[in-house]
């Protein structure tokens, strides 16, 4: 019966949060207007309750979720501004009809980034400026039945008829009020500008200098504007009326494939000409590494060069004959680079030894060598002609070998016992909880070795030590304090949080074509991959590929799970999750590529200690700057908002956990890979266990008392942040595991980084309070990162 009560309590409770989720939606909205989850609509005809802007509800999120809004007889509705629509992010459908609608600003629709949708049709619109839509890919237009004037301004409308788009019955007035089809408009004065640069193509060799010459025409005289990404050449732009030249001096191999356009601007349109830059420079191998076995022997290798070099090997200072088991294969460009492997097919010791890579092109040649080991020679001590053994029946029958025979079956006997005895020991360990030895099962303590990745090893009986009882399965003893193990999942979100109607699409397996591996964790490998009709726009795209090893029922249930809460996490800042294949083992996840790869590992390479990092001499790159620390950082903790309002604990973010992808674009998204990469960034509890703890970004709560919210994030985030502005070190890393778990639980925090401004620093002591309740909020955080970030504009050229 009680059972039942509690029950029916359960039932009213979650119906009580229902009414009262409906209740804020309805709290903001209008009384002219109905709002529901994805949309809002205003369509009272009474003047006294007529709107005269759009509705702000009563949070981001609530804003965030409309996807369509319908205005209709506002008398008082009379324009669109600046920041009207600034928080409904995902709006794709918007009309404003019959309602008194006169102006809408240029910066109107600038984050409405989806929007297909526009109906401001029976208005009082007597212009509207191309410009406004410039950055949308608005597939509907209407403006029919607008008093528009046959004017400059709206010469593009006249364009965009003539083109066969949003076919409709546009007129406008001409002087004398007299009403005309807009699609007759002719005004002399009015004309479509052009601009043309004076190349179609350009081929120089590094080093040279050239000149780009636009020309532009049109009326009103157009606005003359270079486009480029950021370039290492040093250049320097001369303009001259409606002439410019772009002078480029000493050509880098680095602006290789970089696109340059001039484009002319005015009151009617734009017009924009392109020019491709082919700079040819000789080969450079950037990267030769050791042979790793996948499917097949592979010697990885990175090399550019333009025109695309030719790649030869030496094996021992001999060429090697490449045929069905031995060749190059390249597997992408990307980088500006071309990255591929020496496959060999079942090599044996006959194939181990130095291999040199030549590259060549016409303007010079580059080489490099590594060793590669692929088994040992089975003939060591001897020559191939020599026989293993003797017929003891021949004459001149050695006496050594039939004693050698018999040291073997000795080993091989030794062997067997101690076998024997080891897997007796492990009887032991597994089902002796309380025996003669001493040993818990369930306790363990963290080790005394200095090494950062000790495991932790378990505990004897003793008067000191709680009883088995009082300790659960999953229990860890630090000194006297009981530490609860986490299991370190990428996210944590419980079952009942998610949504009944997940949809996880699935991918057939053709459409996956792996080409090399990107990293292996403990559930198995990452591969990056080509998928097959993934996008509607592109015929394949770029994909990492998780493969799953274990193929068990409980892992099996888990990929599932995890697949279901990744589909539901849709956001810019976390890595976009396509969907599973599972016709056949291994079972595979296909996610967003993020080409710059984890950003511990770019903040390293982008440092200081960048060269000392890196693998033989290399180019310095450029060091990451303050505004571009500020520009990652607010990008981590917008996804962490996002998190947080879908009542996500991610409880293990780190750099190592972020991915960054072009332009600096920075996600929220793990692999598993850091498992083994950064296996010193964790604890693996037990002697070959697999749970493993992130104890340097944990707080006190989560490392004693197993207590993960959106207040550890927040602790983590802070840690984050202290790992950015100090190019991505390990934090504490002059302490051992025991003592950085001592320095937490005692109140110690991390010093503030050399380049870390005061601000930054006084918002990550904002993140370690002791007290949960006492840090930031996980929004404030990001405003005050955003705030920094604008005031300190980021410049991209750091990925070239």
């Amino acid at each position: 019966m009680s059972a039942f009560r509690m029950g029916s309590w359960v039932s009213l409770l979650g119906f009580y949060w229902v009414l009262m989720e409906l209740w804020s939606i309805g709290a903001a909205c209008p009384a002219s207007c109905s709002c529901s989850g994805t949309r809002i609509a205003c369509v009272d005809q009474d003047p006294e309750r007529s709107i005269n802007a759009f509705p702000v509800l009563q949070s981001e999120i609530e804003m965030d979720n409309i996807t369509d809004i319908y205005i209709a007889n506002q008398s008082r509705f009379s324009s669109i501004n600046d920041k009207d629509l600034h928080y409904y992010r995902n709006l794709t459908n918007l009309t404003v009809t019959n309602s008194r609608l006169t102006y809408v600003s240029r910066l109107a629709f600038q984050n409405n980034l989806r929007l297909q949708y526009l109906n401001l049709k029976d208005n009082n619109l007597s212009s509207l400026s191309w410009r406004i839509f410039r950055h949308l890919n608005i597939s509907n237009l209407i403006l029919s039945g607008n008093p528009l004037h046959c004017s400059c301004e709206n010469m593009w409308m006249k364009l965009r008829l003539d083109e066969g788009v949003d076919p409709q019955d546009l007129k406008c007035i001409a002087e004398g009020g007299r009403r005309k089809p807009l699609s007759s408009l002719n005004l002399p004065h009015c004309v479509v500008p052009m601009a043309t640069l004076n190349v179609s193509k350009v081929t120089e060799l590094e080093g040279s200098d050239m000149k780009l010459t636009c020309n532009t025409s049109g009326a009103p005289s157009p606005e003359l504007i270079w486009n480029m990404a950021p370039l290492v050449s040093y250049y320097k732009i001369e303009t001259s009326g409606q002439v410019s030249e772009l002078h480029l001096h000493n050509l880098s191999s680095l602006d290789n494939n970089c696109r340059i356009s001039c484009s002319a601007e005015n009151i009617v349109g734009q017009h924009e000409s392109s020019v491709v830059l082919d700079i040819r420079f000789p080969p450079n191998i950037s990267k030769l590494m050791d042979a790793y076995q996948d499917h097949h022997w592979c010697i990885p290798f990175s090399v550019s060069g333009n025109p695309k070099p030719e790649l030869h090997w030496l094996l021992n200072d001999l060429p090697v004959t490449e045929g069905l088991y031995i060749f190059t294969k390249i597997h992408d460009f990307s980088d500006k680079e071309y990255h591929g492997c020496l496959q060999l097919d079942s090599p044996t010791h006959i194939n181990n030894g130095p291999y040199t890579l030549l590259a060549s092109n016409e303007h010079g040649r580059d080489q490099k060598t590594v060793y590669a080991h692929f088994m040992r020679d089975p003939f060591e001590g001897g020559t191939v002609t020599e026989p293993l053994y003797y017929d003891p029946t021949t004459e001149d029958t050695p006496i050594g070998p039939p004693d050698d025979r018999v040291a073997v079956y000795v080993v091989v006997g030794i062997a067997a016992v101690a076998f024997m005895g080891f897997l007796l020991m492990l009887v032991i360990l597994k089902f002796g909880g309380n025996s003669k030895f001493g040993i818990k099962g369930a306790s363990s303590v963290i080790s005394n070795d200095d090494d950062s990745a000790s495991p932790l090893h378990h505990v004897s009986n003793g008067s000191n030590t709680p009883s088995s009882s009082e300790i659960g399965p999953d229990a860890v003893i630090i000194g006297m304090t009981k530490i609860p193990v986490i299991e370190n999942p990428q996210y944590f979100r419980s079952n009942n949080m998610l949504k009944s109607d997940t949809f996880v699409q699935h991918i057939k397996r053709h459409n996956i074509v792996l080409k090399r591996e990107l990293g292996e964790g403990a559930f198995g490998k990452v591969f990056l991959a080509e998928c097959y009709n993934l996008s509607p726009e592109l015929d394949k795209i770029l994909v990492a590929v998780k493969t799953l090893k274990e193929a068990s029922e409980n892992a099996r249930k888990d990929f599932h799970r995890e697949a279901e809460l990744l589909t539901n996490l849709q956001h810019e800042h976390i890595v976009t999750f396509y969907g599973v294949c599972v016709e056949s083992d291994p079972l595979i996840m296909v996610f967003e590529y993020m080409k710059h790869g984890d950003l511990n590992k770019f903040l390293r390479a982008h440092g200081p200690d960048s060269v000392m990092m890196g693998d033989g001499p290399t180019n310095r790159p450029v060091e990451l700057t303050q505004s571009q620390m500020l520009h990652i950082a607010q990008q981590i903790a917008a996804g962490m908002v996002y998190l947080a309002s879908q009542h996500f604990v991610h409880r293990d973010l780190a750099t190592r956990n972020c991915l960054v992808g072009e332009n600096l674009l920075v996600k929220i998204g793990d692999f598993g890979m850091s498992r083994d990469v950064y296996s010193t960034d964790y604890y693996r509890v037990s002697v070959g266990g697999h749970t493993m703890l992130p104890i340097r970004w944990m707080p006190p709560e989560s490392i004693m008392y197993r207590k993960f919210t959106t207040e550890s994030d927040v602790w983590s985030l802070g840690v984050v942040l202290w790992e950015i502005f100090t190019y991505g070190k390990q934090p504490w890393y002059q302490l051992s595991n025991n003592e950085v778990i001592e320095c937490i639980t005692q109140g110690r925090v991390l010093q503030r980084p050399r380049t870390c401004p005061k601000e930054v620093y006084d918002l990550m002591l904002g993140c370690w309070q002791r007290e949960p309740h006492m840090r930031h909020h996980i929004k404030d955080i990001h405003t005050l990162l955003l705030n920094l970030a604008k005031a300190s504009p980021v410049y991209l050229d750091i990925l070239g």
